[in-house]
Protein backbone atom coordinates (compact mmCIF):
# COMPACT_ATOMS: atom_id res chain seq x y z
CA UNK A 1 0.00 0.00 0.00
CA UNK A 2 2.35 2.55 0.64
CA UNK A 3 4.16 2.37 -2.68
CA UNK A 4 1.33 2.38 -4.08
CA UNK A 5 -1.31 5.17 -2.83
CA UNK A 6 -1.40 8.80 -1.93
CA UNK A 7 0.41 9.55 1.51
CA UNK A 8 -2.65 10.52 3.24
CA UNK A 9 -4.58 7.33 2.61
CA UNK A 10 -1.42 5.50 3.73
CA UNK A 11 -1.72 7.70 7.16
CA UNK A 12 -4.89 6.90 7.77
CA UNK A 13 -4.96 3.32 7.00
CA UNK A 14 -1.41 2.96 8.90
CA UNK A 15 -2.65 4.93 11.91
CA UNK A 16 -5.60 2.69 12.33
CA UNK A 17 -3.52 -0.56 12.11
CA UNK A 18 -1.57 0.96 14.83
CA UNK A 19 -4.17 1.50 16.74
CA UNK A 20 -5.96 -1.36 16.70
CA UNK A 21 -2.57 -3.28 17.40
CA UNK A 22 -1.84 -0.86 20.24
CA UNK A 23 -5.32 -1.37 22.02
CA UNK A 24 -5.09 2.84 22.75
CA UNK A 25 -8.02 5.84 22.29
CA UNK A 26 -5.89 7.70 19.26
CA UNK A 27 -3.33 7.32 16.71
CA UNK A 28 -1.50 10.63 15.36
CA UNK A 29 0.45 11.67 12.43
CA UNK A 30 1.84 14.75 12.75
CA UNK A 31 4.27 16.60 10.19
CA UNK A 32 6.71 19.39 11.26
CA UNK A 33 6.82 22.23 9.05
CA UNK A 34 9.52 24.76 8.33
CA UNK A 35 8.00 27.35 10.06
CA UNK A 36 8.61 25.83 13.30
CA UNK A 37 5.26 24.16 14.06
CA UNK A 38 3.05 20.66 13.89
CA UNK A 39 0.28 19.67 11.79
CA UNK A 40 -1.76 16.85 12.76
CA UNK A 41 -2.18 15.39 9.25
CA UNK A 42 -3.23 11.54 9.89
CA UNK A 43 -4.84 9.93 12.60
CA UNK A 44 -7.38 7.47 14.25
CA UNK A 45 -9.42 7.47 17.20
CA UNK A 46 -10.93 4.55 18.75
CA UNK A 47 -14.96 3.67 18.34
CA UNK A 48 -15.88 6.15 21.64
CA UNK A 49 -12.77 7.95 22.10
CA UNK A 50 -14.77 11.10 24.10
CA UNK A 51 -13.75 13.49 21.57
CA UNK A 52 -12.70 13.64 18.04
CA UNK A 53 -9.39 13.57 16.25
CA UNK A 54 -8.45 17.74 15.06
CA UNK A 55 -6.99 16.75 11.41
CA UNK A 56 -5.65 19.83 10.86
CA UNK A 57 -4.64 20.99 14.05
CA UNK A 58 -1.33 23.06 13.98
CA UNK A 59 0.35 23.89 17.12
CA UNK A 60 3.97 25.13 18.35
CA UNK A 61 6.20 21.97 19.38
CA UNK A 62 7.13 23.18 22.80
CA UNK A 63 6.92 21.87 26.25
CA UNK A 64 7.07 18.42 27.46
CA UNK A 65 4.30 16.60 25.35
CA UNK A 66 5.66 14.04 22.65
CA UNK A 67 5.37 16.67 19.69
CA UNK A 68 7.83 18.64 21.50
CA UNK A 69 10.48 15.48 22.62
CA UNK A 70 10.37 14.08 19.27
CA UNK A 71 11.42 17.33 17.65
CA UNK A 72 14.46 18.21 20.35
CA UNK A 73 15.73 14.66 20.38
CA UNK A 74 15.00 12.72 17.40
CA UNK A 75 14.83 10.08 18.99
CA UNK A 76 11.68 7.97 20.12
CA UNK A 77 10.22 8.80 23.16
CA UNK A 78 6.89 8.30 26.20
CA UNK A 79 5.58 9.89 28.73
CA UNK A 80 3.74 7.44 31.32
CA UNK A 81 1.98 10.02 33.08
CA UNK A 82 0.17 12.68 31.12
CA UNK A 83 -1.02 14.89 34.17
CA UNK A 84 2.80 15.90 34.39
CA UNK A 85 2.94 17.01 30.50
CA UNK A 86 3.05 20.76 29.51
CA UNK A 87 3.09 23.00 26.43
CA UNK A 88 -0.12 23.24 23.86
CA UNK A 89 0.10 19.95 22.84
CA UNK A 90 -0.32 18.49 25.87
CA UNK A 91 -3.15 20.49 27.21
CA UNK A 92 -5.06 19.01 23.68
CA UNK A 93 -3.69 15.32 24.63
CA UNK A 94 -5.32 15.66 27.93
CA UNK A 95 -8.44 17.09 26.65
CA UNK A 96 -8.50 13.95 24.19
CA UNK A 97 -8.29 11.64 27.53
CA UNK A 98 -4.21 10.72 27.00
CA UNK A 99 -2.94 8.98 30.55
CA UNK A 100 0.13 7.92 28.56
CA UNK A 101 1.54 8.22 25.15
CA UNK A 102 4.61 7.10 22.97
CA UNK A 103 6.31 8.63 20.02
CA UNK A 104 8.28 7.66 17.31
CA UNK A 105 9.99 10.17 14.87
CA UNK A 106 9.29 9.62 11.13
CA UNK A 107 12.58 10.36 9.17
CA UNK A 108 12.36 10.71 5.36
CA UNK A 109 15.91 10.38 3.93
CA UNK A 110 17.56 11.31 6.72
CA UNK A 111 15.63 13.71 7.13
CA UNK A 112 12.91 14.47 10.36
CA UNK A 113 9.59 14.91 8.48
CA UNK A 114 7.26 14.23 11.37
CA UNK A 115 6.13 12.12 14.35
CA UNK A 116 3.48 9.42 14.81
CA UNK A 117 1.92 8.85 18.33
CA UNK A 118 -0.05 6.40 20.11
CA UNK A 119 -2.61 7.42 23.26
CA UNK A 120 -3.27 5.21 25.63
CA UNK A 121 -6.54 6.27 27.66
CA UNK A 122 -5.77 4.18 30.66
CA UNK A 123 -2.48 2.45 31.25
CA UNK A 124 1.12 3.30 30.23
CA UNK A 125 1.94 1.26 27.00
CA UNK A 126 4.22 -1.85 27.11
CA UNK A 127 8.18 -1.39 27.05
CA UNK A 128 8.23 -2.56 23.44
CA UNK A 129 5.97 -0.14 22.16
CA UNK A 130 8.73 1.78 20.95
CA UNK A 131 10.56 -0.45 18.96
CA UNK A 132 6.82 -1.99 17.38
CA UNK A 133 5.52 1.47 16.17
CA UNK A 134 8.71 2.25 14.34
CA UNK A 135 7.68 -0.44 12.04
CA UNK A 136 4.34 1.42 11.39
CA UNK A 137 6.37 4.51 10.61
CA UNK A 138 8.83 3.01 8.15
CA UNK A 139 5.62 2.24 5.66
CA UNK A 140 4.43 6.19 6.14
CA UNK A 141 8.04 6.90 5.35
CA UNK A 142 8.15 4.78 2.50
CA UNK A 143 4.91 6.30 1.19
CA UNK A 144 6.48 10.06 1.49
CA UNK A 145 9.27 9.34 -0.04
CA UNK A 146 7.54 7.74 -3.27
CA UNK A 147 5.10 10.45 -3.17
CA UNK A 148 8.24 13.05 -3.09
CA UNK A 149 9.84 11.43 -5.82
CA UNK A 150 6.73 11.12 -8.02
CA UNK A 151 5.70 14.78 -7.66
CA UNK A 152 9.48 15.51 -8.27
CA UNK A 153 9.43 13.30 -11.46
CA UNK A 154 6.16 15.57 -12.25
CA UNK A 155 7.88 18.85 -11.88
CA UNK A 156 10.69 17.96 -14.18
CA UNK A 157 8.56 16.78 -16.87
CA UNK A 158 6.61 19.88 -16.60
CA UNK A 159 9.78 21.93 -16.95
CA UNK A 160 11.20 20.37 -19.97
CA UNK A 161 7.83 20.64 -21.73
CA UNK A 162 7.56 24.23 -20.84
CA UNK A 163 11.36 24.70 -21.83
CA UNK A 164 10.29 22.72 -24.89
CA UNK A 165 7.61 24.74 -25.99
CA UNK A 166 9.58 27.97 -24.93
CA UNK A 167 11.92 27.14 -27.34
CA UNK A 168 9.45 26.56 -29.82
CA UNK A 169 8.21 30.22 -29.53
CA UNK A 170 11.38 31.50 -30.33
CA UNK A 171 12.13 29.91 -33.19
CA UNK A 172 8.52 31.03 -34.42
CA UNK A 173 9.55 34.42 -33.57
CA UNK A 174 12.77 34.23 -35.18
CA UNK A 175 11.41 33.00 -38.25
CA UNK A 176 9.16 35.15 -38.15
CA UNK A 177 11.02 38.15 -37.69
CA UNK A 178 13.96 37.11 -39.50
CA UNK A 179 13.77 34.22 -42.99
CA UNK A 180 9.97 35.62 -43.45
CA UNK A 181 10.43 39.50 -43.45
CA UNK A 182 13.22 38.56 -45.63
CA UNK A 183 11.23 36.82 -48.10
CA UNK A 184 9.04 38.67 -47.68
CA UNK A 185 11.06 42.11 -48.24
CA UNK A 186 12.53 40.12 -51.61
CA UNK A 187 9.21 39.23 -52.66
CA UNK A 188 8.04 42.88 -53.01
CA UNK A 189 11.29 44.12 -54.38
CA UNK A 190 10.59 41.79 -57.28
CA UNK A 191 7.27 42.64 -57.62
CA UNK A 192 8.59 46.59 -57.87
CA UNK A 193 11.52 45.73 -60.34
CA UNK A 194 8.68 43.67 -62.28
CA UNK A 195 6.60 46.87 -62.79
CA UNK A 196 9.36 49.56 -63.32
CA UNK A 197 10.89 47.12 -66.10
CA UNK A 198 7.20 46.71 -67.45
CA UNK A 199 6.06 44.19 -70.01
CA UNK A 200 9.16 42.24 -70.86
CA UNK A 201 8.68 39.33 -73.03
CA UNK A 202 10.54 36.16 -73.57
CA UNK A 203 12.15 33.95 -71.38
CA UNK A 204 12.74 36.84 -69.30
CA UNK A 205 9.24 37.75 -68.16
CA UNK A 206 8.80 33.92 -67.75
CA UNK A 207 11.79 33.89 -65.72
CA UNK A 208 10.87 37.12 -63.49
CA UNK A 209 7.32 35.40 -62.92
CA UNK A 210 8.94 31.86 -61.79
CA UNK A 211 10.88 33.35 -59.25
CA UNK A 212 8.10 35.32 -58.33
CA UNK A 213 5.94 32.78 -57.91
CA UNK A 214 8.30 30.73 -56.47
CA UNK A 215 9.14 33.27 -53.63
CA UNK A 216 5.28 32.85 -53.26
CA UNK A 217 5.80 29.41 -52.66
CA UNK A 218 8.77 29.17 -50.38
CA UNK A 219 6.91 31.94 -47.86
CA UNK A 220 3.89 29.55 -48.16
CA UNK A 221 5.50 27.01 -46.80
CA UNK A 222 7.64 28.65 -44.22
CA UNK A 223 4.71 29.96 -42.54
CA UNK A 224 2.97 26.51 -42.11
CA UNK A 225 6.35 25.49 -40.58
CA UNK A 226 6.35 28.16 -38.07
CA UNK A 227 2.94 27.52 -37.42
CA UNK A 228 3.81 23.89 -36.91
CA UNK A 229 6.71 24.64 -34.70
CA UNK A 230 4.38 26.91 -32.56
CA UNK A 231 1.33 28.84 -33.42
CA UNK A 232 1.32 32.82 -33.02
CA UNK A 233 -1.94 33.03 -32.93
CA UNK A 234 -2.75 30.52 -29.77
CA UNK A 235 -0.52 33.24 -27.85
CA UNK A 236 -2.17 36.45 -28.85
CA UNK A 237 -6.05 35.22 -29.07
CA UNK A 238 -5.65 32.38 -27.05
CA UNK A 239 -7.46 28.83 -27.36
CA UNK A 240 -10.83 29.41 -28.92
CA UNK A 241 -9.37 31.48 -32.17
CA UNK A 242 -6.73 28.93 -32.01
CA UNK A 243 -9.20 25.90 -32.50
CA UNK A 244 -10.65 27.74 -34.95
CA UNK A 245 -8.32 28.32 -37.38
CA UNK A 246 -7.42 24.52 -36.80
CA UNK A 247 -11.11 23.74 -37.57
CA UNK A 248 -11.11 25.71 -40.96
CA UNK A 249 -7.72 23.91 -42.29
CA UNK A 250 -8.91 20.34 -41.24
CA UNK A 251 -9.82 18.24 -44.54
CA UNK A 252 -12.77 17.33 -42.84
CA UNK A 253 -15.58 19.43 -41.50
CA UNK A 254 -15.23 20.06 -37.96
CA UNK A 255 -17.93 20.85 -35.25
CA UNK A 256 -16.46 22.81 -32.73
CA UNK A 257 -18.44 23.12 -29.10
CA UNK A 258 -16.47 25.39 -26.64
CA UNK A 259 -17.77 26.09 -22.82
CA UNK A 260 -16.62 28.37 -21.83
CA UNK A 261 -14.59 31.01 -24.61
CA UNK A 262 -12.11 32.33 -22.24
CA UNK A 263 -8.42 31.99 -21.85
CA UNK A 264 -6.25 29.51 -19.65
CA UNK A 265 -2.66 28.74 -18.59
CA UNK A 266 -0.03 28.74 -21.46
CA UNK A 267 1.30 25.20 -20.73
CA UNK A 268 -2.61 24.27 -20.81
CA UNK A 269 -3.73 26.21 -24.18
CA UNK A 270 -0.21 24.57 -25.78
CA UNK A 271 -1.32 21.14 -24.69
CA UNK A 272 -4.95 21.21 -25.93
CA UNK A 273 -3.95 23.12 -29.23
CA UNK A 274 -1.48 20.49 -30.11
CA UNK A 275 -3.70 17.33 -29.10
CA UNK A 276 -6.62 18.82 -31.10
CA UNK A 277 -4.07 19.20 -33.92
CA UNK A 278 -3.11 15.50 -33.52
CA UNK A 279 -6.28 14.20 -33.76
CA UNK A 280 -7.00 16.05 -36.97
CA UNK A 281 -4.26 15.20 -38.68
CA UNK A 282 -4.57 11.53 -37.94
CA UNK A 283 -8.64 11.42 -38.28
CA UNK A 284 -7.73 12.81 -41.63
CA UNK A 285 -4.94 10.60 -42.42
CA UNK A 286 -6.30 7.62 -40.90
CA UNK A 287 -10.25 7.66 -39.83
CA UNK A 288 -12.03 7.91 -43.34
CA UNK A 289 -14.51 10.15 -41.00
CA UNK A 290 -17.53 12.42 -42.19
CA UNK A 291 -17.20 14.96 -39.29
CA UNK A 292 -14.83 15.43 -36.22
CA UNK A 293 -16.18 16.86 -33.24
CA UNK A 294 -14.14 18.85 -30.69
CA UNK A 295 -15.36 19.61 -27.12
CA UNK A 296 -14.02 21.60 -24.45
CA UNK A 297 -15.40 21.66 -20.84
CA UNK A 298 -13.92 23.76 -18.24
CA UNK A 299 -14.82 23.59 -14.20
CA UNK A 300 -12.94 25.93 -11.55
CA UNK A 301 -10.22 23.23 -10.80
CA UNK A 302 -10.07 21.16 -14.48
CA UNK A 303 -10.55 21.33 -18.61
CA UNK A 304 -11.94 18.23 -20.34
CA UNK A 305 -11.40 17.67 -23.68
CA UNK A 306 -13.53 15.38 -25.96
CA UNK A 307 -12.24 14.71 -30.19
CA UNK A 308 -14.22 12.67 -31.53
CA UNK A 309 -15.08 10.93 -35.22
CA UNK A 310 -17.32 8.93 -37.04
CA UNK A 311 -14.67 7.09 -38.56
CA UNK A 312 -13.53 3.29 -39.46
CA UNK A 313 -11.53 3.38 -35.65
CA UNK A 314 -8.86 0.79 -34.91
CA UNK A 315 -6.59 3.64 -33.87
CA UNK A 316 -3.51 2.60 -32.07
CA UNK A 317 -1.39 4.45 -29.87
CA UNK A 318 1.91 2.34 -31.20
CA UNK A 319 1.10 2.96 -34.94
CA UNK A 320 3.53 6.37 -34.46
CA UNK A 321 0.42 8.62 -34.88
CA UNK A 322 1.92 11.09 -31.83
CA UNK A 323 -0.27 10.03 -29.40
CA UNK A 324 2.90 8.62 -27.19
CA UNK A 325 4.40 12.22 -27.13
CA UNK A 326 0.88 13.50 -26.81
CA UNK A 327 0.54 11.78 -23.62
CA UNK A 328 3.56 12.48 -22.17
CA UNK A 329 2.72 15.83 -22.56
CA UNK A 330 -0.61 15.56 -20.97
CA UNK A 331 0.92 13.22 -17.86
CA UNK A 332 3.66 16.35 -17.45
CA UNK A 333 0.94 18.71 -16.74
CA UNK A 334 -0.48 16.20 -14.25
CA UNK A 335 -3.65 15.06 -16.64
CA UNK A 336 -4.75 12.10 -18.50
CA UNK A 337 -5.40 10.73 -21.50
CA UNK A 338 -7.83 8.02 -22.72
CA UNK A 339 -8.13 6.50 -26.23
CA UNK A 340 -11.04 4.87 -27.12
CA UNK A 341 -11.39 3.35 -30.85
CA UNK A 342 -12.87 -0.03 -31.48
CA UNK A 343 -13.20 -1.06 -35.16
CA UNK A 344 -15.75 0.23 -37.14
CA UNK A 345 -17.06 2.82 -34.48
CA UNK A 346 -15.20 5.64 -34.66
CA UNK A 347 -12.00 7.72 -32.49
CA UNK A 348 -12.64 8.89 -29.45
CA UNK A 349 -9.86 10.83 -27.02
CA UNK A 350 -10.67 12.21 -23.87
CA UNK A 351 -8.33 14.41 -22.01
CA UNK A 352 -8.64 16.08 -18.89
CA UNK A 353 -6.15 18.77 -17.52
CA UNK A 354 -5.62 20.34 -13.87
CA UNK A 355 -6.54 24.13 -14.03
CA UNK A 356 -5.33 24.38 -10.26
CA UNK A 357 -1.96 23.85 -9.03
CA UNK A 358 -1.83 20.77 -7.01
CA UNK A 359 -1.11 20.93 -3.01
CA UNK A 360 1.42 18.69 -2.05
CA UNK A 361 1.60 20.00 1.28
CA UNK A 362 1.25 16.52 2.72
CA UNK A 363 4.51 15.24 1.17
CA UNK A 364 6.98 18.19 1.61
Amino acid sequence: MARSVEPDAVFAAVAEEAGNVFAVGYTVVSRYDADGTALVVGGWAAADPGRPLLLGLRLKPEGRNMHAIVYRTRQPARIDNYSEASGAFAETARDWGFRSAVGVPINVEDRLWGVMIVGSLTVPLPEDTEERLANFTELIATAIANAQARAALSASRARLVTAADSARRRIERDLHDGAQQQLVSLALRLRETQAVAGPVGGDLGGRLEELAKGLGDVLTDLREIARGIHPAGLAEGGLAPALRTLAARSAIPVDLDFEPDGRFPEPIETAVYYAVAEALTNAAKHSAAAVVEVGLRASETELRIRVRDDGRGGADPADGSGLVGLQDRIEALGGRLSLHSPPGVGTQLDICLPLTVANDSSIG
